[in-house]
């Protein structure tokens, strides 16, 4: 790059609202809607440079865009600086040259295309290297000798898939993004599409060339720097399951990657010793906006790859729950009595039988459904046994409040019950009457919920905060632009 594409990236990775800039680049690229995981894919891509990487695994249905999140963010990554492969066989890996992947992102179209390369993936990405014994041949003797191979990371790896199950090695590993499959925003994709047949969609691909190559000269001009966070001791995360020693990680290391990032706007420190090689090591700050950054997205990220259920399974435990209640009020009666077929559920989603089918059984599988055999022909209709609000935004428990780390040493820290993300399960229903009356009502808590809820459809969902008092209505995509607007 010349001196003014330079001084271009070098003013873009000084702009305050550098993580908003981001994503509206994304936006005017072409790429609509997915605010955060358009953000964590340009963040994971960055972490490359760090000396434990992020992965992320891209996972959605078929056509429904995972592949144009991957080469979106790879676009704004420097073509030096990644390698993309459609399949990788089982060996593959151990003989790419010892330092062809260091500090690279190693991309992959399909997971499946890399289930014989799996034990390799999974041992780069925790172990930063691979080593292989192998026969051969001595150039000078002809004698069978023993040769060993080994290639370097760290590496950052980027994967998509459609499989509902995910290998649990890969996925400990790695953050999961679950594409957006709603009507709004097929209905924006659409728009999209139209647009660019226009005299603006021929602009917007003339800016778009300009944008991705800003943005690789910005990611040229990143140095790999180390991250020091004073605030490391004071930080807060889950330990009630053992898989959250990676995610831990994982958040750690984001809010490494978002320092990193920003290290054009804050002072370069030199460590007072040196390292090994007799040079001195560099390194930037955390600063408290860094982790107010990275707990907004760890909150959906994270927090929803704890969640025993995929996205695709939540999404339709949400459709199933609207309609369940929506027969509520029109029947007048509990959700124990409510019944509803596949049929049902397929006219009100749109999906395919074959894919219904397959999360209709995790459903019943865990116990969020229960299924009858009605009729002669022994035809299965369910039953909702959810109790609680599918549509709540994801929320990890047990971070710190960002805010409140400069105030004093001891640290306000996120109390009250963990993230309610599977809700709670009825367990009994009892005998009901099919009337609203309130004495009725009074008598049965199900019935009281039922005329509260029938009396005021159009209610926002209330989100339970970390201290399990209730909160103003949030959007679901908010959470990202507000840390940002609070900065």
């Amino acid at each position: 790059m010349n001196e003014a594409e330079a001084a271009e990236a070098l003013a873009l990775l000084e702009r305050p609202d550098l993580l908003a800039r981001i994503v509206a680049d994304f936006d005017a690229c072409g790429l609509v809607g997915e605010a955060t995981n358009k953000l964590v894919g340009y963040l994971a891509a960055t972490s490359r440079k760090l000396g434990g990487p992020l992965a992320i695994v891209v996972q959605s249905s078929s056509a429904a865009g995972k592949s144009s999140l991957m080469d979106a963010v790879l676009a704004f990554m420097p073509a030096e600086e990644r390698i993309k492969y459609s399949a990788m066989t089982g060996q593959s890996l151990f003989y790419m040259g010892e330092t062809n992947l260091k500090h690279k992102i190693l991309a992959i179209a399909e997971e499946e295309g890399a289930s014989r390369a799996g034990y390799a993936l999974k041992l780069l990405q925790s172990e930063g290297e691979l080593t292989i014994a192998s026969t051969g041949k001595d150039a000078a003797s002809g004698n069978l000798v023993t040769q060993q191979y080994r290639v370097e990371g760290p590496v950052m790896l980027f994967l998509t898939t459609t499989a509902i199950e995910i290998d649990e090695e890969l996925l400990n590993r790695c953050i999961v993004l679950s594409v957006d499959e709603g009507r709004a925003q097929t209905e924006a994709i659409h728009r999209l599409q139209r647009m660019r047949r226009t005299l603006a969609g021929l602009k917007a691909r003339q800016d778009k060339v300009r944008l991705i190559r800003l943005h690789q000269n910005a990611q040229r001009l990143l140095r790999p720097l180390a991250v020091v966070n004073p605030y490391a001791d004071r930080l807060t995360f889950l330990s009630d399951k053992t898989r959250t020693r990676r995610d831990h990680e994982k958040y750690l290391t984001l809010i490494d990657t978002i320092a990193l990032l920003h290290q054009h706007q804050r002072p370069v420190k030199t460590m007072p010793d040196v390292d090994q090689a007799g040079q001195a090591v560099e390194y930037v700050e955390v600063t408290a906006d860094d982790i107010a950054r990275a707990n907004a997205i760890a909150h959906e990220v994270l927090g929803r790859s704890l969640d025993e259920l995929p996205p695709q399974t939540r999404r339709l435990l949400g459709s199933v729950v609207e309609h369940v209640r929506s027969q509520m009020c029109a029947q007048a009666v509990p959700q124990a009595d409510v019944r509803f077929t596949r049929k049902d559920v397929r006219e009100r989603t749109g999906w395919g039988d074959t894919q219904l089918r397959v999360h209709l059984e995790r459903l019943v599988s865990l116990e969020y459904l229960l299924a009858h055999r009605e009729g002669a022909g022994g035809r299965f209709a369910y039953e909702l046994l959810y109790d609680g609000d599918a549509a709540a935004i994801v929320h990890l428990s047990g971070l710190i409040d960002a805010a409140s780390i400069g105030q004093s040493p001891t640290t306000a820290k996120s109390r009250g019950r963990e993230a309610q993300v599977a809700g709670r399960l009825r367990v009994d229903s009892g005998v009901v009457a099919a009337g609203l009356r309130v004495a009725q009502s009074a008598a049965n808590p199900a019935l009281a919920r039922l005329a509260e809820d029938c009396a005021d459809a159009d209610r926002k969902t209330h989100v339970q905060q970390l201290n399990g008092k209730s909160s103003s209505y949030v959007p679901a995509s908010s959470s990202l632009a507000a840390a940002e607007v609070a900065q």
